[in-house]
């Protein structure tokens, strides 16, 4: 969220689910769903594998349009 600089609101309406359960679930009260996994990856324009294999990889795979300006650059490979 930080690199796109979206808001739980914004992760919520593209999971299909209130701002308060996206906040569950980010801070480990409420456990996400492979549902959620598939949905957030498509959502953020990257592959599955990707977002489960954590924070630096899914930010690296970020899709450029998906980048806010002056956030976290991909990293050339």
């Amino acid at each position: 969220m930080h690199a796109t600089g979206e808001s739980q609101a914004d992760v919520a309406v593209a999971l299909g689910v209130s701002q308060a359960q996206v906040s569950r679930r980010q801070s480990g009260t409420a456990a996400w769903s492979l549902a959620d996994c598939d949905a957030l990856a498509a959502h953020f324009g990257i592959d599955v594998l990707d977002l489960l294999a954590g924070p630096t990889r899914a930010c690296e795979t970020l899709p450029v349009r998906k980048r806010r300006p002056g956030g976290p650059k991909a990293v050339a490979r």
